[in-house]
């Protein structure tokens, strides 16, 4: 056994992969510690599905990271198998020479963490090079494959993946961000391609690309891991473990499809969810969180779902049905709650609060500084400000400008890393009145009496609750509200009286109040609120 691979394979203090920082958006590394939290849930999963067997130990599985970007998933898997392989292969470097040539693959996303990645695994950026611990290959690419990828343009966009031509056909100086393992319509066939031979792999565990890294930024950004996941699956490996941002759960640009295939397959083994900001990836902002699942294609029925909440679970691992709903509810103790309100029958206020943009102006629009000179001039609801605006530039919904309108902000949400607010305060505007698209009408009443008792309803926990569930990020859309009861609004609406309505427990009412904190006395905004996100 050479020197080389003898210094590989012992324990790093520091290890150098907790000391890089992420490139870009569409980059971001995974820590080798919550690397080696996925690695072991494959573990139990196998041993549970194979008499208590040790994967490790078994020199036949293989393994692919489709998506390598530091290597780490690589090289914790080779560093496991080593291990675990001692017993079989007692000659260390025939042992790593059969690792690194029959078990582990990978494909990289960039020319640049192609190269970290096969420092980290071989020790070398050439896997044949002198200093590599394996001794085998016969290309300086070894099996963690990378090759410039091109994207296939129709009509400005690309076919593949979506990317903007305008913005990512920028020549060959500059990385085209055409991942290999989505761009092709026959993943089986480009597994050979890349690899050689009839290439199955049994376990495919990796943390893809969020974010396409064309220009979008934030939640405006369009998604790209689902791709991953999905190709991913449709080599049916035993066993598939991602990473990925949570908001798939419950909204994201692009991806109700993706929710809908993944809630209602029940191969669906195990999901455990990091919902706290920076908890998953410390010193990296994910809004609503990120969490890993576990897939196994030998599954047939419930997944187990856990949240993780400051280092630690939340509660035990509870197995339930992923599509009881049409998003996944992410914190258990919050299920026997919802069921509890659904029960009660109704219908809800997605049916009443409008779409974005209710009067036809966006939220960069500016009315005028006074009513000076306008014709039937009304008063406009703005970003941060109220201006004017007269009564015939309003085009869309123009007989709820003399109704009294609740008004809630589109986008609620701080930087901080735990969400407790979740909505704004509610706005009361008079007849005379419209809003830009920076506001929802949330409801609109020929009384003031019945907008005052709606608003106090929108302020209570109990229905910032209820939005808690759908909001994964800061945008507050319409969906947001599809599990709030549509009450009467003869009455002023309390926590107490809706706890009571509901028969909610003492440990659920006091669920909710950990989760969801109060807004201050005051009864509601009728001014320009200023609770949106201070970024």
């Amino acid at each position: 056994m050479n020197a080389q691979a003898g210094f590989a394979l012992r324990g790093r203090n520091p290890d150098v992969l907790t000391c890089i920082a992420n490139l870009s958006n569409d980059e971001v590394f995974t820590p080798p510690e919550f690397a080696s939290r996925m690695l072991d849930t494959l573990a139990q999963a196998w041993a549970a599905g194979h008499e208590g067997a040790d994967i490790w130990a078994d020199p036949t599985v293989r393994f692919l990271d489709p998506c390598t970007k530091s290597g780490v998933f690589l090289r914790e898997i080779t560093t496991r198998l080593t291990q675990g392989l001692a017993g079989r292969m007692p000659d260390l470097q025939a042992r790593v020479d059969h690792i690194l040539t029959r078990q582990v693959f990978g494909i990289g996303i960039t020319h640049l963490t192609s190269l970290l990645a096969r420092r980290s695994v071989y020790c070398s950026k050439h896997a044949n090079g002198p200093h590599s611990i394996a001794q085998s290959f016969g290309s300086g690419a070894g099996h963690i494959w990378f090759e410039r990828t091109e994207h296939r343009w129709v009509d400005g966009k690309c076919a593949d993946c979506g990317a903007s031509q305008k913005t990512l056909d920028r020549g060959e100086a500059l990385e085209s961000h055409a991942y290999a393992f989505i761009h092709t319509d026959d993943i089986k066939a480009r597994m050979g391609e890349l690899f050689g031979g009839d290439m199955q792999f049994d376990v495919i565990i990796g943390n893809p690309p969020y974010q396409l890294d064309d220009g979008g930024y934030g939640t405006s950004a369009a998604p790209i891991y689902q791709l991953f996941v999905e190709k991913a699956l449709d080599l049916d490996p035993r066993y598939a473990v991602f990473v990925t941002p949570s908001r798939w759960m419950a909204g994201g640009k692009g991806l109700d499809k993706y929710r809908e295939r993944m809630l209602g397959d029940k191969r669906m083994r195990r999901i455990v969810d990091y919902p706290k900001l920076y908890e998953g990836f410390p010193g990296v902002k994910i809004r609503g969180g990120i969490s890993y699942f576990l897939w196994d294609r030998e599954h047939d029925g419930p997944c187990e779902f856990q949240t993780i909440w400051d280092g630690q679970p939340t509660g035990p691992a509870v197995a339930r049905a992923l599509d009881a709903y049409d998003i996944l509810v992410r914190r258990n103790e919050a299920v026997p709650i919802l069921e509890k309100v659904i029960a009660g029958g109704g219908t809800t206020l997605e049916k009443r609060v409008s779409s974005r943009k209710p009067f036809g102006l966006a939220t960069n629009f500016k009315g005028k500084a006074s009513n000076a000179r306008l014709h039937q001039p009304i008063q406009l609801f703005e970003n941060q400000r109220i201006g004017w605006i007269g009564r015939d530039d309003i085009a869309v919904n123009a007989e709820w400008i003399d109704e009294w309108k609740v008004l809630m902000t589109r986008v609620q949400g701080t930087s901080a890393a735990v969400e407790t607010k979740f909505l704004g305060k509610p706005i009361i505007a008079g007849p005379g009145t419209a809003c830009t698209e920076t506001y929802l009408v949330a409801g609109h009443f020929h009384s003031e009496a019945e907008a005052k008792h709606y608003a106090s309803y929108l302020r209570t926990r109990f229905v910032r609750f209820l939005v808690s569930l759908r909001k994964s990020t800061q945008d507050a859309a319409r969906g947001v509200y599809a599990f709030v009861p549509d009450l009467p609004l003869d009455q002023e609406w309390t926590d107490a009286k809706l706890y009571k309505r509901y028969g909610l427990t003492k440990e659920e009412v006091a669920f909710i109040e950990s989760q969801v904190a109060e807004h201050d006395d005051e009864l509601f905004d009728s001014s320009v609120s200023d609770d949106g996100d201070d970024e």
